[in-house]
């Protein structure tokens, strides 16, 4: 019998703080959507939630001193899997949220590349509605991901008309399709191949270092900060 293939990774991230957060609210009802699209099309979807106001200390501290924790390097491993990503962002002070710009600088540049992305954001009035395309979609155009043409952005008079939903029908059809998509990797392999690439990176393409080795000669252990070893009777060195 033919295999299934593995379920699609679908990655939310939301900088929303409040409880409840109106950004995390729509990111969930755009997921929703998604996943109801990719299941008409018999395509099995798993999602994972990156919650970035429980990682604001975790950023801080590895902004300041280059050390990761556990949580944060377990959120960028759910990223790098993903193969479709949702992100929201509160708008704050006419500008993205500092806390979600803090977690896209702490990303290797290959991490997101040919990756399906669709950009959200919510605000207290609708001028703000021109944040997302003039400082979000430059941000992961630098970053090589590949977001919607379309993407959200809902002010307080956004949430009852059904407009709205019209808006988010269209963005998650057109993440879904450019998710579908990579199941044959085609879209990935071409984006992929037309860049350089830092080595031994996050991406889950990333050339990696050889997990094997001698690392117990004289001069790896030197170099791990120990003594070089006495020399033997018969001259050699251990």
């Amino acid at each position: 019998m033919p295999h299934s293939p593995a379920p699609l990774a679908l990655a939310i991230v939301s900088a929303g703080t409040s409880d409840p957060s109106s950004t995390r609210l729509l990111t969930d009802r755009v997921a929703q959507k998604a996943m109801s699209i990719l299941d008409d099309q018999g395509l099995a979807v798993t999602t994972r939630v990156i919650e970035l106001g429980t990682l604001a200390v975790d950023m801080a501290k590895a902004i300041v001193s280059g050390l990761r924790s556990h949580r944060l390097e377990r959120a960028i491993e759910v990223l790098a899997a993903a193969d479709g990503v949702i992100t929201g962002t509160p708008v704050h002070t006419a500008g993205m949220s500092g806390l979600f710009k803090s977690f896209l600088d702490l990303l290797d540049d290959d991490l997101v590349i040919a990756k399906p992305t669709l950009l959200s954001m919510t605000g207290g009035t609708s001028r703000h509605a021109l944040v997302v395309e003039d400082q979000v979609r430059p941000m992961f155009a630098y970053l090589r991901a590949l977001t919607t043409p379309a993407s959200i952005f809902a002010a307080p008079d956004d949430w009852s008309p059904p407009e709205l939903g019209r808006r988010i029908s269209r963005a998650a059809t057109e993440l879904t399709a450019l998710m579908a998509g990579r199941v044959g990797n085609t879209i990935t392999d071409q984006a992929w191949s037309g860049y350089q690439h830092r080595f031994d990176g996050e991406a889950t393409r990333a050339e990696r270092k050889p997990d094997h080795g001698d690392f117990d000669t004289a001069l790896m252990r030197l170099a791990a900060g120990g003594g070089w070893p006495p020399a033997q009777r018969d001259g050699t060195q251990t």
